[in-house]
């Protein structure tokens, strides 16, 4: 808990329970604003336990949780805007297939039979059985032994594929900056995949063999090499760019932005909402909002529209967030403060320690 007048922290509860946050605010009356994060405990709780203070959900969180469906809508389509809409010489009757093509759908493949995508796929058909049957978050943490963010990204997830597309986009492929010279020496003759495997070792690749022969089988069936092609921007770049000023994007950026935007109606759409919503946010425009969440909901956009619905049940904070000038800064300033201090303490001491050095350390 802190004063926002003064930043420094007033207490230090010890959970995040509603009732606790309430008892505590009955216990001290005259709270007159309640800045906080988007959590439905610390909203019931000021509710309950200080009804006439004036709720603020902070900005920082509420652009946060639309950078969250942002990505979720652009791993949702990246097969749109990820490769240029264009008829695949594989497509047409008599052409010989594409090697460049065929070494994606090979890479693609693997990574669907992967041991993360089956692991995935398994928990979301458990995580989904066991809400089926009604039971909670806390319920689900227990029998499957997952973390508490773990089960909610999941419960939330409308299908296994949406989770899947994050999570083949997490990260780059290990081969991709040593594409280019395999296919210029595959081009020039050089076709002995385990020579090739230990140029590019000395090159710095870290990767495997198996890697290596894998990326280069197609080009073996068809004796040929395509010309390398710069790898599709992840959808972690496609969403900062969105979620960034454009005067801070530098022209390759600014030009992925473009194309991605120009290749998915649906993306392109997203762009356009997010600088509305930023314009609101920094201008502290708060009575813009309702017209802004009409404008959401008219598009085929489910994931923004779970944002706006969050927005619906926390309209008044929300508005007030987009308007007043207070922020929850100071709290996050603390709370990483005190991650410090219960490093220091760990194994050594229980919560009352920990609250005393939260209050009294300076």
């Amino acid at each position: 808990m802190i004063d926002m007048d003064t930043h420094r922290p007033i207490d230090l509860l010890p959970d995040r329970e509603a009732a606790t946050f309430a008892d505590w605010l009955r216990e001290h009356p005259g709270v007159e604003v309640v800045c906080r994060d988007r959590a439905g405990a610390y909203a019931e709780g000021a509710r309950s336990g200080a009804p006439d203070a004036v709720q603020v959900a902070d900005r920082w969180h509420l652009w946060h949780n639309l950078a969250e469906q942002v990505e979720r809508t652009a791993a949702r389509h990246r097969s749109c805007w990820a490769h240029p809409t264009e008829t695949s010489p594989s497509d047409q009757p008599g052409d010989q297939p594409d090697p460049q093509q065929l070494a994606q759908q090979l890479a693609d493949s693997r990574r669907e039979e992967s041991v993360l995508a089956r692991r995935t796929r398994d928990r979301y058909a458990a995580v989904q059985a066991l809400r089926a049957q009604g039971k909670g978050i806390k319920t689900i943490m227990r029998e499957l032994g997952l973390a508490k963010e773990t089960v909610r990204r999941f419960a939330r997830a409308t299908s296994v594929e949406d989770l899947l597309a994050t999570a083949r986009d997490g990260r780059a492929s290990v081969l991709d900056e040593f594409k280019p010279y395999l296919h210029e020496r595959w081009g020039a003759g050089h076709t002995n995949g385990s020579q090739l495997f230990a140029e590019i070792r000395e090159q710095g690749f870290r990767g495997s063999l198996g890697t290596v022969l894998g990326y280069l089988r197609p080009f073996r069936a068809l004796a040929a090499a395509p010309a390398a092609v710069p790898a599709p921007p992840t959808v972690r770049a496609v969403t900062s760019a969105i979620l960034r000023h454009p005067d801070s994007l530098d022209t390759d950026e600014q030009l992925t932005l473009k194309e991605a935007r120009a290749r998915c109606p649906h993306l392109d759409a997203v762009a356009e909402h997010v600088s509305r919503f930023a314009e609101m946010m920094t201008g502290r425009h708060g009575e813009r909002l309702g017209t802004w969440i009409v404008q959401v909901e008219a598009d085929d956009l489910p994931d923004l529209h779970r944002f706006t619905n969050g927005l619906r049940r926390d309209h008044a904070a929300v508005v007030n967030g987009l308007t007043l000038p207070h922020s929850s800064g100071a709290v996050e300033g603390s709370v990483n403060r005190i991650k410090m201090i219960k490093r220091q303490m760990y194994g050594r001491a229980g919560f009352n320690l920990l609250r005393k050095r939260v209050l009294l350390a300076r």
